[in-house]
């Protein structure tokens, strides 16, 4: 049995958390940042570098769902070697050279086609599409290796909150196979407020005050509530496009009947944003 069996062999047993976090500003962990204070994504790009170990188990393979990636229907990269797609513009030369070489997994993503067809859910095999910077820049730093099988999928363009929770639902299976299921955004994601010095940004604070206690809610209450997000203190200011929250949705599906836990929080540039994690860590107490 080679090693890689082992590790898959050794979490069969174990129910992996899901996670929402953050990616941050295109490729900001890599290159000094000149659009605001030079430690803007200093205490976010820490907080991913220890991410790994603080989940706990290693995962033997990763499902991602990234606000980069919009298609008609849930689209699964079913790639075994994805290139990366630099969807960023006017970073530095060297950012666009970043390599980041996962694996991909053509089995993992037939069974996620499969579990998706049983639940009566549209979706499509994607051999072309590589790994968007909502994927390859957070996992340079959560794991660096690169030595996971990294299977990304695509939001559905329509954006609709049911659709994504029912997709984390039907994937939740996975979480008891070695499966770390992660969806890549950001909680707040007002760009022209973000990069206005001096803008008032109360809707950040408020939006994430919402967030985070719906979170901690589980069940049936949290998806009607997470589907009503629109209603939300401050959310249309923190989300005028919602593609950067979906992500959530997709994490929280696939942990129904779990809390959500706030286990990061930050001010960026002025805003706060927070990742979550629903269930519990496998860290050792």
């Amino acid at each position: 049995m080679t090693s890689d069996q082992n590790m898959a062999s050794g979490n069969q047993q174990q129910t992996f958390p899901t996670l929402y976090i953050p990616h941050g500003g295109g490729p900001c962990f890599f290159m000094d940042w000149t659009m605001g204070p030079e430690d803007t994504w200093h205490k976010m790009a820490s907080w991913l570098c220890q991410l790994g170990e603080s989940i706990g188990a290693r995962p033997s393979q990763i499902v991602v769902c990234s606000a980069h990636w919009e298609s008609e229907s849930i689209h699964i990269n079913a790639n075994p070697s994805p290139a990366l797609i630099y969807d960023y513009a006017g970073f530095p030369p060297h950012t666009y050279e970043l390599e980041y070489p996962a694996p991909g997994s053509p089995q993992l993503a037939t069974q996620i086609k499969a579990l998706l067809d049983t639940a009566g859910i549209s979706a499509a095999l994607d051999s072309e599409h590589g790994f968007d910077h909502g994927t390859f820049i957070p996992f340079k730093l959560i794991y660096p290796e690169a030595n996971i099988p990294l299977v990304q999928i695509s939001l559905r363009h329509d954006l609709d909150p049911t659709h994504h929770i029912a997709v984390g639902r039907a994937l939740a299976p996975l979480r008891q196979q070695g499966t770390l299921i992660v969806g890549s955004g950001m909680s707040y994601h007002n760009m022209q407020t973000l990069m206005t010095p001096g803008k008032d940004k109360t809707d950040a604070r408020e939006f994430d005050h919402w967030l985070r206690s719906t979170c901690a809610t589980m069940g049936r209450e949290r998806a009607h509530l997470l589907c009503d997000w629109q209603n939300a203190p401050g959310a249309l200011e923190a989300h005028p496009r919602e593609e950067h929250l979906l992500p959530l949705m997709l994490a929280a599906g696939a942990a129904e009947n779990e809390e959500g836990v706030a286990i990061y929080r930050d001010q960026v540039l002025g805003a706060q944003v927070s990742a979550i994690q629903f269930g519990p860590s496998l860290a050792p107490h």
